[in-house]
């Protein structure tokens, strides 16, 4: 068996040797990029699978590097220009508006633009080392373009939640009378503790793990690289970290106020009530988008993290099919930040109106402004239309 395994090494090296030169930096390690076998005496791992297999996996015919090099930066170029365009739009929309007339939806407006701001100014440096195959940009900016991508995507999706509770206070329980103070308490106390703290604390294996690494043909890896005696294991725990927390939790809050919230527009007649049916598309479009966006990456890293458990069997078809899947849905989870200044911002009346301030500095447009309530409308209503569509 020790001479079998030799021999498999020795077949094995210059595949290995391809995918030290080729990898490409991402949040999960790809699984047949980085077939390191952890080497002792290197005394860190890659969170490669570590296999012995009945002959080597030619997957060079399914991610090649043209793949990587051309596919992988149009995408995080496209990403980067529409988070930058869209996000920085509300950020100065925003930073334009007079604080007094901030209200608890334009706080999480800029929370989320904020996170996704940040989010997608690491895209430039996985673009590059993706084309260029090799990271050109030094230690210290390869553990703080980690972080900053950790903190800010958990930061992301977690706000999605919060945003999602203040809908379902606002729709549902408008009428009870702690609401108001609970929707103060949650924009501007409890999601710092809610959705940053735990993105930061998330953030702190990148400080650990994250460091660059001479790989094959003289490129240097920048990647998270765990203990060799358990790098499959680490791996597997992060994948499913990420599944839980930024997959799970943050779903699970959305389809849940989401569903109730449609329940309540959706009781009585609905016909003449042209608001009421806008905001019913505007909730199921805000869910769709959502698991659309995350559902295809989430599926992808479980199966990953099982493969890494050995609780699935392992095979080199099954490897590349799951690589290539990966390489797809990471950008389309990606994408959700370019998403979110449409769905959350764009389509409310009182963003616009702000915008047209902001933007022309015009004391006309500033007139400009939705209608006061009427005595007796419809709380639902006047909330979902006010709120709902801009946040």
């Amino acid at each position: 068996m020790n001479s079998f395994k030799t021999l498999w090494k020795e077949i094995s090296a210059p595949l290995r040797q391809h995918s030290r030169g080729t990898s490409v930096m991402s949040y999960y390690e790809h699984i047949f990029l980085d077939y390191e076998f952890n080497d002792t005496g290197s005394g860190s791992g890659s969170g490669d699978l570590g296999v012995d297999f009945e002959e080597p996996c030619d997957v060079e015919h399914v991610m090649t590097a043209d793949f990587q090099r051309v596919f992988l930066p149009v995408v995080y170029a496209l990403i980067f220009t529409l988070g930058i365009t869209g996000n920085g739009l509300v950020v100065v929309v925003l930073g334009c508006q007079r604080r007094s007339k901030c209200s608890l939806t334009d706080r999480y407006r800029l929370h989320l633009s904020a996170a996704d701001l940040l989010f997608v100014l690491a895209l430039p440096f996985w673009a590059v080392d993706a084309a260029l195959a090799d990271w050109r940009f030094g230690a210290a900016t390869c553990v703080g373009v980690h972080v900053i991508y950790t903190v800010n995507l958990y930061g992301s999706v977690l706000i999605l939640a919060f945003i999602s509770l203040d809908r379902y206070l606002a729709v549902v329980r408008a009428t009870d009378t702690n609401t108001g103070g609970l929707r103060q308490l949650l924009a501007y106390k409890l999601v710092y503790v809610g959705a940053w703290l735990p993105a930061a604390l998330l953030a702190v294996p990148d400080l650990i793990f994250a460091r660059t690494q001479e790989g094959g043909e003289g490129a240097t890896l920048c990647q998270r690289f765990y203990p060799a005696n358990n790098a499959p294991l680490w791996v597997a725990v992060f994948h499913l970290q990420l599944v839980l927390v930024g997959l799970v939790v943050p779903g699970l809050v959305l389809l849940v106020c989401y569903c109730v919230i449609v329940t309540r527009l959706t009781r009585g007649p609905l016909g003449g009530q042209r608001q009421k049916r806008r905001a019913v598309r505007t909730t199921i479009t805000l869910v769709l988008c959502f698991f659309l966006c995350w559902l295809p990456y989430g599926a992808g890293i479980s199966v990953d993290a099982l493969l890494r458990l050995e609780v699935l069997p392992r095979g080199c078809g099954l490897e590349a099919v799951l690589g290539v899947w990966l390489a797809v849905a990471e950008p389309m989870a990606f994408a959700h930040c370019c998403l979110n200044p449409l769905l959350y911002a764009f389509l409310g009346a009182g963003f616009k109106s702000s915008a047209r301030r902001a933007l022309t500095l015009s004391r006309a447009s500033s007139l400009k402004i939705l209608p006061r309530r009427r005595p007796g409308a419809s709380t639902t209503t006047e909330s979902e239309s006010s709120s709902l569509h801009s946040s």
